[in-house]
């Protein structure tokens, strides 16, 4: 609790709690321990050449991976003192790459000193970096974001399902327009999360991986060992690590991946925060209300409030997401010539992105959690406004062949205060049969929402 007081940023302080399951996929030690993986399974794969001298067995294979598998906290810690301070015989490499490999040999028994000079071997750390981070940003979005974005769609549909039939005002440019149900605006919603959850699936299928050396010709590999197909050997690598092979880089892997990955998730963002706003107002307008928390503060100076909170925080950290995703997905898609480093330090940062994500996930759902529709208000709202029901006059009047429909409904109800009687006095103007006439006195706010409960059930489409 001290430490996340004095933290810098408020993914690692104030809301430390909520962030903290992206940090096995987002933390530096997360990504020295992606990168000890990648070295080691290239060592594997190199052994597995006829072309080199390299020979692993089961036990080497397993002390090899071990390092991994079994890697913890002193083990962060003396990575990053070898890149800052140096340790033992090594001095202070001021590379976080080459930190790794001099902590992969510092671990190897004296039995296994054939392996050191394999290391490493032709790579570039990009070819290190690249795999590294989507080893971890993969995994961070299926199993952290979408399960989240997955709960906010559940309690969607459940909301759906729960109020299809439940009447409620639609607005359209800000003003009383043809009714809905509360319930058919959350199956929208749920609908639109099912979409964008499906293009961040696609884009999590695209992630795709580089491994040619420094400026992406196997120059290296090549001058060394000609015989190798080093082309074959680095697709069957990058696929091994799940992911798709990029034959054609620089030194830099494009990520034209991630940009997609990335633009996805904006995409996810850009619906809750529609949802969020629209939530925001119904709280305002009473149609929704909220549970209010034992305890819980809605204003220092107004004991009577409580607030949207949920929402509007959700609203702030999703717009914080969006912003540093878009900037990530411009920045990390283009480099000077084969390759500048500017790059690797807005790397660092997509865990903060990823991190204001999952804030919002979880506030849109606690928000989600504590409102209950007001029937009864939602219900005056409608009686208040017989209005509405005029498209439904001009419309059956259309059907039975009067042209002058709309123009007649209109100067009834344009900028005008009218009543339910004001209309009826309509109906009994019009040259109308009996059967129109009963269709039009049948019209009423409440039931004027079409079809509304049974378009609830189309969500389940989109699941």
């Amino acid at each position: 609790m001290t430490e996340s007081l004095h933290a810098v940023s408020p993914l690692d302080g104030r809301y430390a709690s909520r962030t903290a399951p992206l940090a096995p996929y987002a933390s530096e030690a997360a990504l020295m321990r992606a990168r000890v993986r990648v070295e080691v399974e290239y060592l594997v794969a190199l052994a597995d050449l006829d072309a080199t001298p390299l020979a692993l067995d089961t036990a080497a294979r397993q002390t090899l991976r071990a390092l991994y598998k079994d890697f913890a906290e002193e083990d962060a810690r003396l990575v990053k003192k070898l890149e800052t301070e140096g340790y033992g015989e090594y001095e202070a490499t001021n590379h976080d790459v080459k930190a790794v490999e001099y902590y992969i040999r510092h671990h190897l028994p004296d039995d296994m000193a054939d392996v050191v000079p394999w290391i490493h071997f032709g790579l570039t750390s990009e070819d290190v970096n690249n795999l590294a981070h989507r080893l971890l940003v993969g995994p961070a979005v299926e199993e952290v974001l979408l399960g989240e974005l997955r709960d906010v769609r559940d309690t969607l549909v459940d909301m759906a399902r729960e109020h299809r039939d439940l009447p409620m005002l639609a607005r359209t440019h800000g003003q009383p327009a043809t009714p809905t149900t509360f319930g058919k605006e959350m199956a929208v919603y749920a609908a639109r999360l099912g979409r964008a959850t499906g293009r961040i699936r696609r884009a999590l299928d695209g992630i795709t991986g580089k491994l040619g050396g420094a400026s992406g010709t196997f120059a290296a590999h090549d001058a060394a060992l000609p015989e190798v197909d080093w082309r074959a050997f680095a697709r069957e690598f990058v696929t091994g690590l799940g992911m798709e092979y990029a034959p054609l880089t620089t030194q830099v892997n494009p990520c034209d991946d991630l940009a997609e990955l990335f633009d996805a998730l904006r995409g996810a963002n850009n619906v809750l925060l529609d949802l969020d706003r629209d939530v925001w107002l119904y709280v305002s307008d009473r149609y929704l209300g909220q549970e209010a928390t034992e305890g819980e503060t809605g204003s220092s100076t107004m004991p009577h409030k409580v607030n949207p909170i949920d929402f509007e925080n959700s609203e702030g950290n999703l717009s914080k997401a969006n912003s540093d995703l878009t900037f990530l997905a411009d920045y990390i898609t283009t480099s000077r010539l084969q390759r500048d480093l500017s790059d690797s330090t807005v790397k660092r940062n997509i865990g903060a992105a990823l991190a204001h994500c999952l804030i919002g996930y979880t506030k849109t759902a606690d928000g989600l959690d504590k409102v209950v529709p007001n029937e009864q208000v939602m219900r005056d709202d409608l009686r208040a406004t017989p209005e509405v029901i005029g498209e439904a006059v001009q419309t059956i009047l259309r059907r039975e062949g009067h042209g002058d429909a709309y123009e007649r409904v209109k100067a009834l109800t344009r900028g005008q205060d009218v009543s339910i009687e004001d209309f009826r006095d309509l109906f009994d103007d019009l040259d109308v049969d009996a059967e129109t006439r009963a269709d039009l006195r049948a019209l009423s706010p409440e039931t004027y929402v079409g079809v509304a409960d049974a378009l609830v059930d189309d969500v389940d489409v989109d699941r």
